[in-house]
């Protein structure tokens, strides 16, 4: 196998079926040694986390399967911590793009002045450019077409795909007492179509129980039980 990209989190590499392989390392996103799932550099190693974020994600891409959606998701072995998955284009050189359904985090930190934390969103979408070095600027959808990343089309199709796949993820999160405030995910195309790609794992998102919001590290135990 060629590595044809070593990532913070996961490794690719080129199959010769034409599909990639995800390789799930132990390493997470944090600063000076505290797991952060929202920031731009590997702050430690947990030993076992990888494999336990490719468990939650093969569950979670196999409840999409079942509903229909598209994704990148083919295989996955669960022991080697790897998946396998259908070659995809992404937009520009990385699109984020976050569906809330409360209002916390980074929404709170720009809108505070118009709403109190906590309140119900009707699964708001926004995109932002992956880019570590700038904060991974918020953009529009015009800001988008402008720049050559996504047409308006392509745009109202990610945006509705994500509300879908929230909801799924949303409700599957219910059946365990806890609410999901906010999730985060990468999208491509594969032959004209637009697809769910990377991870669906506990790190991009933040749930609540009780109105405190559960660890990453929990979450994902409680989601493999």
């Amino acid at each position: 196998m060629d590595k044809v990209y070593e990532g913070k989190t996961k490794d690719v590499f080129k199959l010769d079926n034409g599909n990639y392989l995800l390789k799930f390392k132990d390493d997470v996103t944090g600063e000076n040694g505290v797991f952060d799932p929202g920031a731009n550099t590997v702050g430690l190693s947990i030993d076992g986390i990888g494999r336990q974020n490719l468990k939650t994600s093969v569950m979670f891409f196999e409840l999409l399967k079942d509903a229909g959606i598209k994704t990148h998701y083919v295989s996955a072995d669960e022991e080697a911590s790897t998946m396998e998955v259908l070659p995809a284009e992404p937009f520009g050189k990385g699109l984020e793009v976050i569906c809330r359904r409360r209002a916390v985090g980074s929404f709170i930190r720009r809108y505070g002045a118009y709403i109190e934390e906590g309140t119900p969103l009707d699964y708001y979408v926004e995109m932002t450019l992956k880019d570590d070095e700038k904060g991974d600027p918020l953009i529009t959808m015009e800001g988008l077409e402008a720049l050559g990343v996504m047409t308006p089309a392509q745009f109202e199709e990610t945006k509705e795909l994500t509300k879908k796949i929230t909801k799924i993820v949303s409700d599957k999160i219910e059946e365990y007492g806890m609410e999901l405030y906010d999730i985060k995910f990468e999208f491509g195309y594969n032959g004209g179509d637009v697809i769910l790609i990377d991870e669906i794992a506990s790190g991009n998102m933040r749930v609540y129980k009780d109105g405190k919001v559960v660890d990453p590290m929990d979450l994902t135990d409680v989601l493999l039980k």
